[in-house]
């Protein structure tokens, strides 16, 4: 394997991991409404697709996905669908102004926060057919001639233990910013924020290849 390729990949993966898109959104929206609990695992939630959806390149099942075309449109529009869905509910908090306090480890009160936030992170990323095609057509581009499924494997894993490192970072920031963040008017502005954040990401997608 040719470590110049590998650490040219790596650093284009951190500037795709900076640039904010519908994951940052998704995080940010957790760890606000419930805590860096909630906010950490829908991180999680988003690296372990990206290892799920790395690992179906390397298998072969990406390029089908993208080939079948009604398959491939299924998956975006479950995309488009959920991403509308968690922006509608994040503009309804923002109107509502109903928020339940955060504890010392900003955990919430709300229990499944856990699985609730891995199962947003997750979701919102799988059906996310840009994160296929990037593992199909760009991630090679980076590959040394020859390279086998485990070099592949390499660098699929890298970018999503980058992603994973970024947005427990961006928890960790928005959690430190907790007492600023707990008052009733920001909390409203950020949740109008990402909803419409999040809205935007699902009309873009829609709007894609329609």
């Amino acid at each position: 394997m040719s470590w110049g390729a590998y650490g040219s990949f790596l650093a284009f993966a951190v500037v795709l991991v900076l640039v904010p898109g519908a994951d940052f959104a998704v995080v940010t929206r957790n760890t606000l409404a419930l805590g860096r609990w909630r906010g950490s695992w829908a991180a999680a939630g988003v690296a372990c697709s990206n290892a799920v959806q790395g690992s179906a390149a390397a298998a072969g099942l990406g390029a089908v996905i993208i080939r079948v075309q009604p398959l491939f449109n299924a998956v975006k529009w479950a995309g488009v669908g959920y991403l509308a869905y968690l922006g509608v509910h994040a503009v309804r908090s923002a109107v509502r102004g109903d928020y339940p306090p955060l504890d010392a480890q900003g955990r919430g009160s709300t229990s499944g926060a856990a699985f609730g936030g891995w199962r947003q992170g997750f979701v919102s990323n799988i059906t996310n057919p840009k994160v296929l095609v990037f593992y199909l057509a760009v991630l090679p581009q980076f590959l040394p001639a020859g390279a086998g499924v485990p070099v592949l494997l390499l660098f699929a894993y890298s970018h999503a233990v980058l992603s994973l490192a970024y947005l427990l970072l961006l928890t960790l920031v928005l959690h430190k910013a907790r007492r600023m963040l707990e008052r009733r008017r920001v909390r409203r502005t950020l949740d109008l924020s990402t909803g419409a954040v999040l809205l935007g990401f699902s009309a873009r997608l829609a709007a894609e290849h329609a």
